[in-house]
């Protein structure tokens, strides 16, 4: 966890808006990297969650895949403690974690939704991702 905190000051710190990328520099534009990076460390490397101090949900053959709007939204708004990827710091908001583009987050919602025994096949676009509420009010494209 504080390896991903520590990533996302580099990323805030260091970074332009076009994104999250990885302070040791990885490629993020996949959305196996996306969930590599930033999501596995809570939904774990197979998708099936885990519980202990927190609740993290199993992303593994969930019936909640076959909307990629729910799957976008849960990205970019955040839910139940998990935080919002879409976010932007700014002055009324100094610090965010993690920062996700619109493309990111089709790649990842992709990813998820065909991965892990998941069969949804349908491939969201950042302009799809882009016409949802985002939680600052503005898409990135």
């Amino acid at each position: 966890m504080m390896l991903m905190l520590a990533a996302g000051v580099a990323a805030r710190a260091f970074g332009d808006d076009s994104g999250f990328t990885s302070a040791t520099g990885t490629d993020m534009s996949s959305g196996a990297q996306v969930y590599a990076q930033v999501c596995q460390g809570c939904h774990m490397p197979a998708g099936q969650g885990a519980g202990g101090a927190g609740r993290y949900p199993k992303l593994a053959s969930n019936p909640a895949m076959v909307s990629w709007q729910y799957v976008a939204l849960t990205v970019l708004n955040g839910k139940n403690g998990m935080p919002a990827f879409g976010r932007r710091g700014g002055e009324d908001v100094p610090f965010v974690a993690v920062h996700l583009s619109d493309a990111q987050i089709c790649n990842v919602v992709n990813y998820v939704r065909s991965h892990f025994g998941n069969k949804w096949q349908g491939n969201v676009t950042a302009s799809q991702v882009a016409a949802l509420p985002h939680p600052d009010g503005i898409a990135e494209e």
